[in-house]
């Protein structure tokens, strides 16, 4: 069975857990580090089940990463070899999106922008023809439901698409949401459900007593706790109080992006476009979101003439008509990036300590399954076996007695 077949077969909600009569749930006060979609995500379903729930944040809910994310849900197109473990999740968290936008506008009246037009690839020449043809028999070696398209037949889907274009890919599956007015809706749902929010609050450290997490500080006061969930994305090094064996090792990765004004009336594109070194997103109100650089800059939020030209010059080579469109917004994203650019999720070496971080370019995507499965395994003590290639522990240093035996050993 093909890793499709594999993904369709595990099926799991963490509401009706919550709903199950007699289900064997703790609920423990809790608190979450990160207030981005995996955070907020958390603590909805965690609060939906009836624990105390409080979130911290250094800034504004939703205004890190999440805000300055794409929200591509682009589970078979971003699929490279090398990532077959990982499709099985990304698979998994896109087939639960649909259900998860409609949840989020029932409980808070909020539209999440859902769009399900799909995604085309386009190859801009012969060179990229040739290396989109070796990507997508791969793709199609796996399961994934993709076509390939003539040039023709792309510019018949997407007419403003440069005429001559050699080739392209459409994924019907890979779909989109806008990222901003998701993180606004899990904030409205997480408190709606009785979570608590403190915005512009860091957490200093996490408290912990020998191998038990016993809480958290913040600049003015201690909070006890019986989980504590370290979803601070790019950040989530800086907290204090994690042994230096177990601090996760997620980096930031600098993405710069712009985005263009269309006519919503009359808009250039309806499909996702992916291009050799970017992508463009078309948002229903008019938006056009170009992006995205990947830079191992640091925390450096700068925006580059180097990093704009080279976006706006890949879509330019791609949709011509941009050029008319006036530019509304730059900015600067930090992805979270893990050694590996595999997520680190579930417990930790310390008791009580559970990450979800380090999702690097998917997540929006893997918002679903995060929080379902990471809100599971705080209630039942289970960990979900589609989890479990991605535990924080696959990186943990040895202790410094292993490390001194070893030495002594040699």
């Amino acid at each position: 069975m093909n890793l499709v077949g594999r993904a369709r077969r595990r099926e799991s909600d963490i509401t009706s857990l919550i709903n199950t009569p007699n289900a064997p749930l703790f609920r423990p006060r809790t608190v979450v580090i990160g207030a981005g979609v995996m955070g907020l995500s958390i603590a909805w379903r965690l609060a939906q089940a009836g624990c105390a729930v409080t979130v911290y944040d250094r800034g504004e809910a939703g205004h890190g990463a999440s805000w300055a994310a794409a929200g591509m849900l682009a589970a078979a197109v971003e699929t490279e070899p090398g990532e077959e473990t990982l499709l099985g999740l990304t698979l998994e968290s896109q087939r639960q999106w649909p259900d998860f936008a409609r949840e989020l506008r029932a409980a808070t009246g909020m539209s999440v922008g859902y769009r399900d037009e799909g995604t085309i690839v386009v190859a801009l020449n012969r060179d990229d023809a040739e290396q989109l043809r070796f990507t997508y028999d791969f793709q199609k070696r796996l399961g994934l439901d993709i076509e390939w398209l003539s040039g023709a037949a792309a510019r018949q889907r997407e007419p403003h698409l440069r005429p001559g274009i050699p080739g392209a890919v459409l994924s019907p599956n890979d779909h989109q949401v806008e990222n901003r007015a998701l993180a606004a809706a899990l904030a409205a749902a997480a408190k709606q459900a009785g979570a608590i929010i403190h915005e512009h609050c860091p957490v200093r450290e996490i408290e912990t007593t020998g191998d038990r997490v016993r809480g958290i500080v913040t600049a003015d006061s201690r909070v006890p706790a019986d989980i504590v969930v370290l979803a601070a994305g790019a950040w989530s090094r800086d907290i204090g109080g994690i042994p230096a064996a177990y601090v996760p090792p997620v980096r930031p990765i600098k993405g710069q992006m712009l985005a263009l004004r269309m006519d919503p009336a009359v808009p250039l594109l309806r499909h996702v476009i992916w291009l050799p070194r970017g992508y463009l997103v078309p948002r229903l109100d008019g938006r056009l979101v170009i992006g995205a650089t990947v830079e191992e800059r640091g925390f450096d939020d700068s925006v580059t003439a180097g990093g704009l030209l080279a976006l706006i010059e890949g879509a330019w080579r791609a949709v011509p008509a941009i050029e008319e469109l006036p530019v509304v917004e730059t900015w600067v994203g930090f992805r979270p990036g893990s050694r590996d650019d595999a997520p680190m999720l579930g417990p930790s070496e310390i008791e009580g300590l559970v990450v979800a971080t380090g999702h690097h370019r998917n997540g929006i995507l893997l918002t679903p399954v995060t929080a379902q499965s990471i809100s599971r395994y705080i209630l039942t003590g289970k960990l979900a076996e589609n989890l479990r290639p991605f535990s924080p522990e696959r990186f943990a240093m040895p202790s410094a007695a292993a490390l001194a035996l070893t030495g002594a050993a040699q």
